[in-house]
């Protein structure tokens, strides 16, 4: 059974799937946990429950970039503000 927002439930049946066993999950537990087809996540078992989880990732420069517009200012300087402690500047 899913417990979605708003307490709606779904419920899914583990099935043969070759030499395997699979649970189709409905699109609508899916959204609401933001994964997406073809996500590889963890899998976490403890105490007869299973929990799906996304690994943590972390993103690449050019997926940063493109966060971006794909312009990102590395060259020149950058104010850190007033000295807080015992730093040197040159």
């Amino acid at each position: 059974m899913y417990i979605l927002e708003g307490g709606d439930t779904m419920q899914a049946q583990v099935k043969a799937w070759g030499n395997s066993q699979g649970i189709r999950i409905p699109k609508e537990a899916l959204k609401a946990a933001s994964f997406s087809v073809n996500d590889t996540l963890d899998i976490i078992v403890d105490k007869g429950i299973i929990t799906l989880v996304k690994p943590f990732r972390h993103k690449t420069l050019e997926e940063r970039a493109a966060a971006y517009g794909n312009k990102l200012d590395l060259d020149g300087e950058f104010d850190w503000g007033e000295r807080k402690g015992r730093e040197v500047w040159e």
